[in-house]
């Protein structure tokens, strides 16, 4: 079958979903739409600051739109957080304490996450005396109840850690409704510390967030979902206000907390980021179900399958050799706006444990709301798949794809 014939029949199989995603699109549209309004965003809010940044309103203005939007008290919304491991590495110090616990119960953390939680030596939670207990996830992928509520009548723990995306693993994303359901079990089995959520690629794939649904912290990047493609860092920590008041104090200081911080470059590319980023995420959705749905007619295993709703935006394809994953990753670096002509090679990423090959040809470096693509070089050999601002630069990636792996 010829190229543009499989991906036009891959868009006529996909209508109802896409009309789905457009649907979550419009209401989540209409919920950002409805935080600038009701906080009053002026032009004024886009100004720069300086030194101190003691009554910085854009500050505290681009805080509140976020809280409003995603069913929070408050949030920290700052270019300090330098990405999203910094963001949940800021609110883990902010709310543990020595002799503290954690408990894991969506399995092992992201990678980057592990050093922050157990390294030796670095400075890392379990350097500070703090303890955390894994619960594995079950042979489905799903939480393990059983093993979750023995950990709990065991153990004495502060927070309730849940990772809403995959990772590097091969599982899907746990929805929001899952996540709900999480909540409702932890509370029930008189859990009252803090339920964290990683929400990093989640952001407005669905009509809800995590605190809309029992989660007291959700933590993000700003180079992912929320920022729309044009926030050029930051990140972001929502939630109860008296957690995120322990997360200020450890972002900046104890006796200043929320009331300082300063950025002299203007907020305007945050707030518009923002406002954009529920289309934005739409068109990243349809792009990997196009990309998916014509990997999948090729014989190569996607996750989600297909016909599962969508909770995050990444997608997970598994090839058979490492030569056809590498092949994979640089059809979508050749496809890119920005560094189309490098070759790709794995390196020793920091934070990682086995090499990492990455296509990132984006505007805003390493940015995976734009189109990108990830893979440790480890059997089963599996990319990651994310992003793309606009469907039409998926589609283009899609070509390009289909035409580099019939070329191998």
């Amino acid at each position: 079958m010829e190229i543009e014939e499989r991906m036009q029949r891959a868009e006529e199989s996909l209508k109802e979903q896409f009309a789905s995603i457009d649907a979550i699109s419009l209401f989540n549209t209409e919920k950002v739409l409805a935080a600038f309004r009701e906080e009053e965003i002026a032009l004024r809010h886009f100004n720069p600051s300086t030194g101190y940044g003691y009554g910085d309103e854009g500050r505290e203005k681009l805080g509140r739109i976020y809280a409003r939007a995603f069913g929070a008290e408050e949030a920290i919304v700052s270019p300090a957080l330098l990405s999203g491991t910094h963001a949940l590495t800021v609110a883990l110090f902010g709310v543990l304490r020595p002799r503290d616990n954690i408990l894991f119960i969506t399995g092992k953390p992201y990678d980057t996450i592990q050093g922050v939680i157990w390294g030796e030596g670095n400075g890392s939670l379990k350097d500070f005396g703090v303890g955390y207990e894994v619960v594995p996830l079950d042979k489905d992928g799903k939480v393990d109840f059983p093993a979750v509520e023995r950990a709990l009548l065991k153990g004495n723990f502060r927070m309730v850690y849940i990772q809403r995306s995959r990772g590097y693993e091969l599982r899907d994303a746990f929805s929001v409704d899952e996540i709900g359901k999480m909540c409702a079990f932890l509370r029930e089995r008189g859990f009252e510390g803090c339920i964290f959520v990683d929400n990093c690629y989640g952001e407005f794939v669905e009509r809800k967030e995590p605190t809309e649904v029992g989660a007291d912290l959700i933590v993000g990047s700003l180079i992912k979902n929320p920022g729309g493609g044009l926030a050029p860092t930051g990140g972001y920590i929502a939630g109860k206000a008296s957690y995120i008041s322990q997360c200020a104090n450890r972002l900046t200081a104890p006796s200043v907390g929320g009331e300082i911080g300063s950025y002299a470059y203007g907020y305007q590319q945050y707030f518009q980021g923002f406002f954009l980023a529920p289309h934005v995420v739409a068109q990243a959705l349809k792009g990997g179900l196009l990309i998916g749905k014509c990997m999948e007619d090729l014989g190569f295993e996607n996750f989600p399958k297909l016909q599962k709703p969508l909770a995050d935006i990444t997608r997970a394809i598994r090839f058979n050799t490492e030569r056809e994953l590498t092949d994979f990753i640089q059809s979508v670096q050749e496809v890119s706006p920005v560094d189309s002509f490098v070759k790709l090679e794995a390196w020793d990423m920091p934070g990682y444990d086995d090499k990492v090959i990455m296509a990132a040809g984006t505007f805003v470096a390493g940015a995976s709301i734009e189109l990108s693509a990830d893979a440790p070089i480890r059997e089963p050999y599996t990319a990651y798949f994310q992003g793309g601002l606009t469907y039409e630069h998926c589609k283009l990636a899609c070509r390009a794809i289909l035409k580099k792996l019939a070329s191998s």
